[in-house]
Formats: C-alpha cells, sequence, structure tokens
C-alpha cells in the first residue's frame, strides 16, 4: 500500500471516528433538554403539568379553521362547564375546541361527564393546571385566602396552553352562549391589543350594576389609588373597568409583550404591598388585570357578555325579552344557576347535562324547588 493511500485510509477514520463524537454529544444533549424543558421555558414556569387529549370520533370532528375556547373546570361546580360547552356547541356549526383547564382531582368526572352524554361529539382536551404557579404571588391575608380559587387565574396564561393559536376565547364557567360563538370569535382587535373585554360602562351591563357594592363599575372599585405603586402609575381613578369573565385574546400580541410576566408582576406586588381595593369581595383577578390592559385593550359588543345576572335583583334589571335577545349571559355574582336561588335559572336549565355519575346535582332540583 503507498503512503498516499495510507494517509487516505487515515483520514477516513479520523471523519468517521469525529462524526461518532458529534452524534453522542448530539444524543446527551436531547436527553438533557428531554429531562430539564417538560417545567420551564426560557425559566418561565409553566402553568400546568399535563395535556390529556382523548380521542375523538372523526364523524365528530367539524370542518373549518379552529375556534380555541379555554373555559376552566373545578368539582365543585362542574355542571356548570358542562352546560357552557352543551350551549355553545348547540348554537354554532363552526369548528369549536374546547381547551379545559382543571385541578387533576377532577379530570376523570369530567371525562366520564362528556363520555356519557350527548357531548362525546365534542372536541376538547383537559389540562391540568399547576397551583405551585400561584407561589408567591397571592395575599397571604386570611380574609383574601378564603376567596383563592387557582383556577381563577388560569385566564392569566392563555398562551401556554394553546402555544400554535393567534386567537382565542375565554370564558367563565357561569356563562350560557346564546349565539354563535364564532361571531364572538371574529371580534375585531385594535392593532397593538391583546385583549377585547366588555366595559363596565357599557349600555348593556349598567342595567345590571351592582349596588351597595362601591364603586365595582370604576377602577377605583378595585385598586387603593392611595398606594404609591398605584399613584405612580398615573390611572384615573373613575376609568371606567371590565370584566375579564369573556376575553377574546389576541395571542400573539399577549407572547410578544409577555402579558401573562406583566400579571405575575402586579400580584406579586400586592402581595407585598396590598394594592387592591378593601372593596373588591371575591374579583380578585381583575385588579392586575385592569393594571396591564389600561386603555389598551379592544371592546367586545355589550350583547356578548350580559352580565351581573348572579346579582340581587337581577330578575328585576333584566327583561325576559332582553334575556333572550343576549348573546352570552354571565352569572357573575353571589347567586349561581345551579343554586337554591338565581334570576334566569330556567335558561340556564335548558343546557344543563345531568351528571351520569350521580356525583354533581343542581341545589335546585336536590332541594326540590
Amino acid at each position: 500500500m503507498t503512503l498516499r493511500r495510507v494517509n487516505v485510509v487515515i483520514l477516513v477514520l479520523l471523519v468517521v471516528a469525529f462524526l461518532i463524537v458529534i452524534q453522542r454529544n448530539l444524543l446527551n444533549l436531547n436527553d438533557f433538554l428531554k429531562k430539564e424543558t417538560p417545567d420551564s421555558v426560557s425559566g418561565v414556569i409553566l402553568p400546568f403539568e399535563s395535556d390529556v387529549s382523548p380521542s375523538v370520533r372523526a364523524d365528530s370532528i367539524r370542518t373549518g379553521d379552529e375556534i380555541p375556547v379555554v373555559i376552566t373546570a373545578s368539582e365543585e361546580r362542574l355542571g356548570a362547564v358542562v352546560a357552557a360547552i352543551n350551549s355553545i356547541h348547540q348554537n354554532t356549526k363552526a369548528n369549536v375546541v374546547f381547551n379545559i383547564v382543571a385541578l387533576n382531582d377532577t379530570v376523570d368526572h369530567l371525562q366520564e361527564w362528556l363520555s356519557r352524554t350527548r357531548l362525546n361529539h365534542v372536541k376538547y382536551k383537559i389540562t391540568v393546571f399547576k397551583p405551585d404557579v400561584l407561589n408567591g404571588k397571592i395575599s397571604k391575608d386570611p380574609k383574601r385566602l378564603e376567596t383563592v380559587k387557582p383556577l381563577k387565574f388560569a385566564r392569566f396564561y392563555l398562551p401556554f396552553y394553546l402555544p400554535e393559536a393567534e386567537k382565542a376565547i375565554y370564558l367563565d364557567d357561569d356563562v350560557i352562549v346564546q349565539g354563535d360563538i364564532k361571531d364572538l370569535y371574529e371580534t375585531s382587535l385594535k392593532p397593538g391589543h391583546a385583549a377585547a373585554f366588555s366595559d363596565d360602562c357599557d349600555s348593556a351591563s349598567t342595567k345590571g350594576a351592582v349596588h351597595g357594592a362601591g364603586n365595582q363599575n370604576y377602577y377605583i372599585g378595585f385598586l387603593d389609588f392611595k398606594k404609591e405603586a398605584i399613584k405612580k402609575l398615573g390611572m384615573r381613578a373613575k376609568t371606567c373597568s371590565f370584566n375579564p369573565g369573556v376575553i377574546v385574546a389576541n395571542l400573539t400580541e399577549w407572547r410578544n409583550q409577555n402579558i401573562s410576566g406583566q400579571l405575575e408582576h402586579w400580584m406579586e406586588l400586592n402581595a407585598q404591598q396590598d394594592l387592591y381595593s378593601n372593596t373588591l369581595a371575591d374579583s380578585i383577578t381583575t385588579p392586575p388585570l385592569l393594571i396591564v390592559f389600561y386603555k389598551h385593550h379592544s371592546s367586545i359588543d355589550p350583547m356578548w357578555h350580559v352580565r351581573h345576572l348572579g346579582s340581587t335583583g337581577a330578575g328585576q334589571r333584566y327583561s325576559a325579552q332582553f334575556v333572550k335577545a343576549a348573546k352570552l349571559l354571565h352569572w357573575n355574582g353571589h347567586y349561581k344557576p345551579w343554586g337554591v336561588k338565581s334570576a334566569y335559572s330556567d335558561v340556564w336549565e335548558r343546557w344543563y347535562i345531568p351528571d351520569p355519575t350521580g356525583k354533581f346535582s343542581p341545589l335546585r332540583r336536590h332541594s326540590g324547588e
């Protein structure tokens, strides 16, 4: 063998050895990433533990662009989310995908409820929320802790549940949708706006104004304007507030502006300095949203968020004709339609599907009323 051939063989062997080393390093890096990425992305703790994505019957999937709807499901009021989902599904032909955020103790019950009723055709996925994400972000005041429910903060993390979506709808569970959800989804957001809400001073919600609860239609009803951190923001105390029970979100802008991070910042600051108003009641998710979206949000058609149906006297404030014409009804307030007493509970009852497991039952039915 000539010297030249020997050199070629040696060169080939060196190249092979080099490639083997590179391959091993890449495999080791891949293993490392698999171990490190489930709970963090760029140092951010993910607000969920896992996705539960059940198989969906092929003949049940509607065509067209997907419309993501995020809604929470808690065990003690599981009938609410079932009624809400049913009302949405029955009133649209759009390809709606429900992204249900729940705690671990609810998943099995919810899946059984959906699979054993006419909702077995609904397309959905369940995300298990991780309450640990709220550590250090909630006030330790005993009076406030009583009203803290982890799932209330799920709306702060919308892009995390839908990493590839550009737009989504968030709904509280105590709603009934009477219009086509596609119309709400097509709400136009102004350039640079990450979300659209229904203002509390709009013509529809003003009819359901909450009396005796401070200035709950204005920022001063949610924030303590005597605190220095609030003063520095230069916000007007009499600015009209909004209700975050219905949100149309531009998820691209939400990500770009790090809305979730901004909300967490104000949660942490409140835990340290108690920035929220004393008349806040249980609306603990509203103040940080009001700060972050101050004069920087779009508007939702008022008929797509007719609220305060859970407040005292709602039955006298709204006529039956007005309730029938509303596109979305929201029983925010103390009185829920699955409880013993509530205005227009018969509307909610039309969409409620009995629990096949028998674990959940509206109090009204249970008490014989």
